[in-house]
């Protein structure tokens, strides 16, 4: 890959007697004084190698100078990451998600407000109404509903641009317990936004055509066997080999296709591994916003129908709009900066299994990982 100004690409593999030189990815460079030449890197994934003098096992490999710790790691060391980061830097992290969660969301709501389809038209509908009304009322309040969603997709999907990439580079900095502040963050994510945005949109229509297959329905029912099982698979490959484009295009800031390919790379091998941690920190975060959401949506009427099954459908009112408003926002302020943080901590998991980037990370840090012993003759 070619690497984007003053960063350095991935580290390609090398004979054990050269040595990089270079800081990974998006990370500044080593402290002065630091010498690479006696400190040659250690290519292996797996446990580091056991030097004399040295304990037999450190649980933080070559240190930990920020939230992680320098090795490869585990599901739970994955998770504490993420939430070390936000617990290390709560009015970054989570103030920032905040500010861009009502922003969101109130604009959402504005919008909601002013494009709110009309469901009087399908309520009033009687027992006598001609399958034609119907069929009216219905594609109105179909049309109705796709020009209120439209907005609000595009509002979400610029909030959550700007927040991944500033979660993003806050995240490679706590990596190296670097000090950041909103300024320094901002200046560094800002010219990824851009391709940050065309990612997304080119992510949200990988996930449009993987629904093609269900196509298939339509001409024969048979063929759903064959459709709908090709849809699921072909989501889940999407899901998970591109998952980890966004954090290679912030922190590697090559080209966008550039990302996706790195994804891949990083991905391959390790695919029901990725899966794993990418689904159950979506079940996490599932299970919080359920928690968060169901006491604003019974104050707001949302599951009314629930108690009352004749009860017509109706336009929600600003109270109830405003109350499932603040629900989103607590929401959002909890949930999206933890799965964005998840992401860009496997994304340097998977760097540090397969490059060898606890080196690199330790030496951008200012330490000094420990020399391998000279090879013995036999």
């Amino acid at each position: 890959m070619t690497p984007g100004a003053g960063i350095p690409g991935p580290t390609p593999p090398e004979p054990p007697a050269q040595v990089p030189t270079t800081p990974p990815p998006g990370w500044e460079s080593p402290s002065p004084g630091y010498n690479p030449g006696a400190q040659p890197p250690y290519a292996g994934g797996g446990a580091l190698p056991q030097y004399q003098g040295q304990p037999r096992w450190n649980p933080h490999g070559l240190g930990k100078p920020g939230v992680i710790a320098l090795r490869p790691l585990n599901l739970g060391d994955i998770l504490d990451g993420a939430i070390t980061a936000m617990r290390r830097y709560p009015l970054l992290i989570l103030g920032m998600s905040a500010i861009v969660a009502v922003i969101s969301t109130g604009l959402t709501l504005l919008s909601t407000q002013l494009l709110a389809p009309d469901t009087e038209s399908v309520a009033s509908l009687g027992p006598g109404s001609t399958e034609q009304e119907i069929r009216q009322a219905l594609f109105g309040l179909f049309g109705q509903l796709l020009l209120a969603l439209i907005p609000a997709l595009l509002i979400t999907l610029l909030a959550r641009t700007f927040l991944t990439g500033f979660l993003t580079v806050v995240m490679g900095k706590a990596v190296l317990g670097r000090p950041v502040d909103f300024g320094t963050a901002a200046r560094e994510a800002g010219p990824r936004l851009f391709p940050l945005l065309g990612l997304t949109l080119l992510y949200g229509l990988a996930f449009v055509l993987c629904v093609l297959p269900i196509a298939l329905v339509f001409i024969h029912p048979l063929l759903a066997l064959i459709g709908i099982p090709a849809m699921l698979v072909l989501m889940v490959m999407v899901f998970t080999y591109w998952s980890l484009a966004s954090s290679a295009l912030v922190l590697e800031r090559g080209s966008v296709l550039q990302a996706f390919s790195r994804s891949r790379q990083l991905v391959k091998g390790s695919f029901w591994r990725v899966l794993g941690i990418l689904l159950l920190t979506g079940l996490i975060g599932g299970v919080i916003s359920g928690i968060i959401q169901i006491p604003f949506g019974l104050g707001s009427g949302m599951f009314s129908g629930l108690f009352d099954p004749s009860a017509r459908p109706t336009t929600p009112g600003t109270g109830a709009l405003l109350l499932t408003g603040i629900g989103d926002v607590i929401t959002e302020t909890l949930v999206t900066p933890f799965v964005s943080l998840v992401t860009v901590v496997l994304y340097i998991d998977q760097r540090m299994r397969r490059e060898g980037m606890d080196i690199e990370l330790a030496r951008a840090a200012g330490m000094n990982p420990p020399a391998p012993p000279a090879p013995q003759a036999w």
